[in-house]
């Protein structure tokens, strides 16, 4: 049956760094029967990757290759996948930083951009590349985000982090915190709020409730811990309030990630990486899933590494994957996020 004759929408799922743990929980997923009931998935990567994946895992898929959406089968015992031959199986060490497998992950999510943006595919799902490995390949965007952000040309994107109820949008990702204290600033947070908003609106929220956590402790206690606070973050809500964004804040970041988990919030946006990420590993860590605002497309990405120690042992946990490939399936056919509560 012709991928073309249903309904579900066709996901790319990015192999990611086929030395680390990417292929193992893409076929563990694929594997599962509620994807297949979500979504039409497609995979690009490498097929040699996948098939060592298979034999590692003894999943009951077979490999389809393909050369363009339209070629895929429905049936949910074939995996199909795009292999644009970037990779040479014999430079894949397991477990191993290899500059090669850096670059072809790169590209594995440059092609399934370009696939998304000509309509071919309706959302990305992503699996972890290696930040060293790109690097080392000569990549200067070396997260998701920064290169999709390139191939796109927009200029306003986030990092969002969700674990059951609980949803972090962060100011910054991958900057020092010495720096990512300096990004704090009234334009950047009214910038944020205003990109949550209209977000979560199309998402389903009709009035979003953000709430915005302070970055020093206690919210800063008068001044007395720091000014950013009253500088920029007190500011920049009361700038979105007059926009009728409902925004609160700074909220001491010690309370107001337990408010969102208790339903005072729909979303918190965080000042820096680890003030959202920690809170929604503790929360929920193999349920973690992170999604961008603002790309032209849905892309929604596991939330954990590549975790080289584990990999080629088959392990690894894949429920971050499965809900990952869930929720690009629910953003990408207009139901949102709201129809996850």
């Amino acid at each position: 049956m012709s991928i073309v004759e249903r309904d579900r929408p066709v996901i790319a799922i990015t192999m990611g760094d086929p030395c680390g743990i990417g292929p193992e929980v893409i076929v563990k997923a694929l594997a599962e029967p509620e994807v297949h009931a979500l979504c039409r998935p497609i995979v690009v990567g490498s097929l040699p990757a996948l098939e060592d994946a298979l034999a590692l895992t003894g999943a009951p898929l077979h490999t389809h290759p393909i050369g363009a959406s339209e070629q895929a089968d429905d049936d949910p015992s074939l995996v199909n996948i795009i292999d644009p031959q970037n990779l040479d199986h014999d430079e894949i060490t397991v477990g191993q930083i290899s500059p090669p497998c850096g670059r072809a992950a790169m590209e594995w999510v440059t092609a399934a951009a370009h696939l998304a943006l000509d309509g071919s595919v309706k959302a990305l799902a992503t699996a972890p590349v290696n930040k060293e490995a790109a690097s080392l390949a000569g990549y200067k965007a070396i997260g998701h985000m920064e290169l999709l952000q390139e191939i796109t040309g927009v200029t306003r994107v986030a990092t969002m982090l969700i674990s059951g109820s609980l949803r972090v949008v962060h100011l910054t990702t991958h900057r020092s915190l010495r720096v990512a204290c300096d990004y704090v600033t009234h334009e950047r947070v009214l910038e944020m709020l205003e990109l949550t908003h209209d977000t979560f609106r199309k998402w389903g929220f009709p009035t979003p409730r953000i709430a915005a956590a302070a970055l020093n402790p206690h919210a800063s206690d008068g001044g007395l811990l720091g000014d950013e606070e009253a500088s920029a973050i007190a500011p920049a809500v009361r700038d979105a309030r007059g926009q009728g964004i409902l925004a609160q804040g700074p909220i001491p970041a010690d309370i107001v990630f337990h408010q969102a988990i208790q339903g005072v919030y729909d979303v918190v946006l965080a000042m820096y990486h680890d003030q959202g990420h920690i809170p929604i590993k503790v929360h929920g860590f193999e349920q973690s899933v992170s999604v961008n605002l603002g790309l032209p497309f849905v892309r929604a990405s596991v939330d954990h590494g590549t975790a080289f120690d584990i990999a080629g042992k088959g392990i690894a946990d894949h429920t971050s994957m499965v809900e990952t490939i869930r929720l690009a399936s629910l953003l990408s056919t207009g139901q949102g996020l709201a129809s996850r509560d």
